[in-house]
């Protein structure tokens, strides 16, 4: 693994806590009976959803970080592979949370579209380490057919 592979794989380990405590504050939320958010279902679900992508796209992250560096990419390639899933595990949950930040909110506001940027950094990320592994494993195949 790669300097830079490591170091933001400890970052993101340095991280995850941040998350977890989020997965408790909702819980108190919803517990406690919070008003504007347990009496909110749009609050409550969008919150709900932001929390598990943080999660989901954090674990996603450290997993695609074990394979970046055995992928044959250009650099800027690479690049994508190991920061999109972290800059997707800020934004999509950003919109989500944000976007119904008002306890009187009734539909997401423009601050939704950070899902948008990204899902276009997650889908980068994960095409890009895909491709680049497709290739490493075709370059390994005929190398060794020589």
């Amino acid at each position: 693994m790669t300097r830079e592979s490591r170091m933001l794989a400890g970052i993101l380990l340095v991280v995850l806590p941040s998350v977890m405590y989020g997965g408790l504050t909702l819980f108190i939320l919803l517990t406690g009976n919070s008003p504007g958010y347990a009496d909110d279902p749009l609050r409550h679900d969008m919150w709900r959803a932001g929390h598990a992508h943080a999660g989901v796209y954090l674990l996603l992250s450290l997993i695609m970080l074990r394979y970046v560096d055995e992928a044959v990419l250009s650099p800027f390639w690479k690049w994508l592979a190991r920061v999109g899933a972290p800059i997707a595990a800020i934004l999509i949950p950003a919109a989500f949370f944000l976007s119904v930040l008002s306890p009187h909110a009734t539909q997401p506001n423009g601050l939704m579209n950070l899902a948008y940027a990204g899902a276009v950094f997650l889908a980068g990320a994960v095409l890009s380490l895909g491709v680049g592994l497709i290739r490493a494993a075709l370059r390994a195949e005929n190398a060794g057919a020589r």
